[in-house]
């Protein structure tokens, strides 16, 4: 059984993950198709705070002693989630400066000329 500080702790985690979302969105500091990674794995918490039987047959299926140790696991794996999605959007605009650079470049040239 879930205990009941970490069903709250993580319900007040993902609510100010939703509220710093939302605000950060609002403020225009990151385009929405960002966010929605984001609300994505806020959402995943809070499911899995509100349903915690959800979380009990997992720890049971797999073999997790503790639940704690299973929602840290699970945070654990959002943010390598995370961290693998930015990595590609970041690559992706690497690449996109990169053929930009390269265009503004041969337009010098070519205005030079």
């Amino acid at each position: 059984m879930m205990s009941v500080i970490l069903r709250i702790s993580l319900l007040i985690f993902s609510i100010s993950l939703i509220v710093v979302t939302t605000y950060v969105l609002r403020n225009g500091k990151i385009p929405i198709k960002y966010s929605l990674l984001w609300y994505f794995c806020s959402i995943i918490i809070l499911v899995l705070s509100i349903f915690p039987s959800i979380i009990e047959f997992v720890a049971n299926l797999i073999g997790f002693k503790t639940l704690s140790n299973l929602v840290i696991a699970i945070i654990i794996s959002l943010l390598l989630f995370l961290t693998m999605a930015l990595t590609i959007i970041v690559s992706d605009q690497n690449k996109k400066i990169t053929l930009l650079v390269q265009e503004i470049s041969l337009l010098k040239q070519k205005n030079d000329k």
